[in-house]
């Protein structure tokens, strides 16, 4: 190795600082005040709803006992018989005589008086109670043999009672009954038990437990905590019932909106696609009550503020299962079903399908502005079907925008195809599906940067970064994803003339019952959380602003560039400037913000600020605050802002400006 001179030593010694000032200098940025570049869609940031990893039973409804209605092909799954201390009986099932959605019962046959004797049930991965809180029970009964016989419900810790409650008077006619316990304990693992008291039979159905503090109080309601989760978000859409659970593995297991509404008796319990799409998390025990149902989904949208945004099968079953097609010439049940449901959310109480809402209690409108035809089907036989339903819809409701699908992926053959049809048809918004690793979002965050503005606008319906560590397969919601996601958003946000409405997917997943992830909230029986990912969707969705204002590093958007991404909005009911900056390196970032225009930010402002070290960093249920958003204070001085932004952050501003 040569040695360095002396003479060479001292100029690199005093070079040194020239490197040091290189690398301090800060980005500069110029945000520009006098030119709105779009609108923000006011649904912009929203919420894609599907029941898989026990998001609807097991989760958002707040149903707690499993197969309540023995409508599972194996109608005892989730129930055990309770025999002990000299009980003596037997339970089978039977069918209902009348026709209807609700086919079976259980016939409750004790022999005698002595011991404990009944059913018990093991809920969704158990069940859970809270100290102080009201459980409510009802079930269906009749007396089919003997007479003075009570039902007693029991909540248990191991060997410990720690909520009962009866009732009795049955008769020979079905009828409803209630029961009401409250609980000494918390705890998840509960056990419960539905025993009958006296010799004789009783024929039960319909057994049904809820905590008394759901959503809003509403009797067989949501669970509060998951609904607070997503009203924290400020949501401009819901888009439900979901994705491939609408298309079905087949045409008799797709979703059927007229199937989920009324009374809970009148709605079919089914097989849920996803009981048995995976082979390593198989789950036998996943079927659909619809206790949440159209009518529910609706009313979610309006309790949080979201705009409803429905999908309908068009009419092909999951290209990825069985790809099943109903012939052109009977497609007139799937449009007519797309039609009916319109009127059901908007229509007056005077037609058919406005009374079914109003008779549910809900006689003023939804107010229904977009609803989308398919999910992720491809090919000549998507188009020609979207070409029926659009006519149709359009000639009924040309005020109801359509949203049509580009297929599972976001680029390729299926995807090009598509997009080439859908322009020729003049599509309104056109769906688009992103699952990829998260150094993809960091790369495509021009992605929309060069789309055709006259052209369809995009619905960015369902993304989500999957990074899987070198240590385990399970795609966690750690802060690589979340990150990279937020540097995506950016562009998006950018080009907001183009992208009106974007949502992370999934959205619910059970600890204990998932079928895939990442998800953005994750839950038990009693707890919850929003990860990483939950926490940079509701960054942005809580700070929109109503329009676009370019923000740019020597007259150019800033995507990638030094590990920078950045979008601006303003707020023209709040008169504040939002930036959103993000930054993906590991090192501070030195950046000034110069206010340009008319206008003049005055004053402090809010910096929310979220920031690990650690990529691989994630929150849990133990932990559900590990990585979130902090606050601090930024000023404004000579319409210029400096900030210090740390490594892997992403960075929420909002200073108010003025003429």
């Amino acid at each position: 190795m040569k040695k360095i001179k002396p003479l060479m030593l001292g100029i690199l010694a005093a070079m040194a600082p020239l490197f040091l000032q290189a690398q301090q200098e800060p980005t500069e940025l110029v945000v520009d005040l006098n030119e709105k570049v779009s609108d923000v869609s006011p649904t912009m940031w929203g919420l894609f709803f599907e029941d898989i990893n026990f998001a609807a039973d097991g989760g958002l409804y707040a149903e707690m006992i499993k197969n309540y209605s023995f409508e599972f092909e194996n109608p005892m799954m989730g129930w055990g018989r309770v025999e002990d201390h000299g009980a003596k009986g037997y339970v089978f099932n039977r069918k209902h005589e009348a026709a209807g959605a609700n086919h079976k019962f259980l016939r409750m046959q004790r022999l005698n008086e002595e011991g404990n004797f009944g059913v018990s049930n093991q809920g969704f991965r158990g069940i859970a109670v809270k100290e102080g809180l009201k459980y409510t029970l009802t079930f269906i009964a009749k007396v089919a043999k003997g007479e003075n016989l009570t039902v007693t419900a029991k909540l248990w810790d191991k060997d410990q009672l720690i909520g009962e409650g009866s009732v009795s008077g049955f008769s020979d006619e079905w009828a409803e009954y209630e029961i009401e316990m409250t609980s000494s304990k918390t705890l998840d693992g509960v056990g419960f038990q539905f025993l009958l008291e006296g010799e004789g039979e009783l024929d039960v159905d319909m057994i049904s437990m809820f905590p008394e503090d759901t959503w809003k109080g509403r009797k067989r309601g949501l669970r509060k905590d998951l609904v607070q989760l997503l009203a924290d978000m400020n949501p401009g859409f819901l888009r439900f019932p979901g994705g491939c659970i609408v298309e079905g593995f087949d045409l008799e297991n797709r979703y059927e909106w007229k199937k989920t509404i009324g009374n809970m008796e009148d709605r079919e319990v089914i097989k849920n696609r996803w009981n048995i799409e995976f082979a390593h998390r198989t789950t036998p025990d996943y079927y659909q009550s619809f206790g949440i149902g159209f009518f529910e989904y609706f009313q979610l949208s309006e309790d949080i503020g979201a705009e409803p945004l429905p999908i309908l099968s068009c009419g092909l079953a999951c290209q990825f299962n069985t790809g099943e097609q109903v012939p052109i010439g009977a497609l007139d049940e799937y449009v007519n079903d797309a039609l009916d449901l319109i009127e059901f959310a908007n229509g007056s109480v005077d037609s058919k399908w406005g009374a079914k809402r109003a008779e549910m209690g809900h006689p003023e409108p939804f107010g229904l502005k977009f609803i989308g035809v398919g999910n992720e089907n491809w090919g000549p036989q998507y188009i020609e079907r979207a070409k029926i339903f659009e006519k149709a819809i359009k000639a009924a409701y040309p005020d109801v925008t359509i949203v049509s699908t580009s297929g599972p992926f976001p680029d390729g053959r299926e995807f090009e195809y598509l997009w080439g049809e859908l322009r020729e048809m003049e599509a309104e918004l056109v769906d688009e599906h992103y699952y990829r690793p998260p150094s993809w979002f960091r790369e495509n965050a021009r992605r929309y940067d060069d789309y055709d503005r006259n052209g369809p606008k995009v619905f960015a319906g369902e993304y989500a970064a999957h990074s899987t560590t070198v240590s385990e397969n399970f795609k966690r919601n750690n802060w690589e994803a979340a990150l990279s996601e937020a540097a995506f958003m950016t562009g998006l946000e950018r080009n907001a003339d183009v992208v009106r409405l974007a949502s992370y997917a999934p959205l619910f997943a059970h600890v204990d019952g998932w079928q895939w992830n990442p998800d953005m909230i994750w839950f038990d029986n009693l707890r919850s959380y929003g990860t990483t990912n939950y926490q940079v969707q509701k960054l942005f969705s809580t700070n929109p602003g109503t329009h676009v204002l370019s923000i740019t590093q020597e007259g150019n958007s800033l995507a990638g560039e030094n590990g920078l991404y950045a979008s601006a909005t303003i707020d023209e009911n709040t008169n504040e400037l939002i930036f959103k900056i993000v930054n993906t390196s590991s090192e501070p970032k030195q950046v000034s913000i110069k206010l340009d225009g008319k206008y003049k930010g005055s004053g402090t402002g809010e910096l929310l600020e979220m920031a690990d070290k650690d990529l691989e960093a994630y929150n849990s249920l133990d932990d559900p605050e590990a990585v979130i958003p902090l606050s601090k204070s930024i000023e404004v001085n000579k319409k210029t802002i400096e900030l210090e932004l740390k490594g892997q952050s992403v960075n929420v501003g909002r200073v108010k400006v003025a003429k």
